[in-house]
């Protein structure tokens, strides 16, 4: 089940960064990145953040998380995450399909590190066209997708 999450609730925020960081840690590892700023990122940012947070809950535990900007004209996937106990199990597929569905957008855009398989394989296989790439003051390398209805 997906549902929205109260990121503003320190209780729920906490969950949402607990899950990000286990997701990150994976990811910088992957990208071999020595600094990787997501795992930086504080409890106040989630709790003060602009976006919205989507869970997807398997029991009572969430299992991944879509974290998305929704513009006049485009949705900026910001973050899509799922903990590493769940991984390859479709659950990133299914929150990205529920944005689809639940954002009347003409764009979506979404970015990575180019390095991540696993990312990148999934955004081309729902639609997504690379955009562009660049190198971060951090040493990744990026790449942005976008997804035109």
């Amino acid at each position: 089940m997906i549902q929205k999450l109260d990121h503003k609730n320190r209780s729920i925020a906490k969950e949402i960064q607990s899950l990000f960081y286990a997701s990150y840690l994976v990811e910088a590892k992957i990208l071999g990145a020595k600094e990787f700023p997501p795992l930086e990122r504080k409890l106040e940012d989630y709790i003060y953040a602009d976006t919205e947070f989507y869970g997807y809950w398997k029991g009572e535990k969430i299992a991944g998380i879509i974290e998305i900007t929704k513009g006049t004209v485009s949705t900026e996937i910001d973050s899509l995450v799922v903990h590493p106990d769940h991984f390859r199990q479709g659950i990133a597929k299914q929150l990205l399909d529920f944005v689809f569905k639940n954002f009347d957008s003409k764009l979506f855009r979404v970015e990575t590190g180019a390095e991540n398989e696993p990312a990148v394989k999934l955004y081309e296989k729902v639609g997504f066209r690379e955009e562009r790439q660049w190198d971060t003051f951090f040493g990744i390398r990026k790449v942005s997708f976008i997804l035109e209805k």
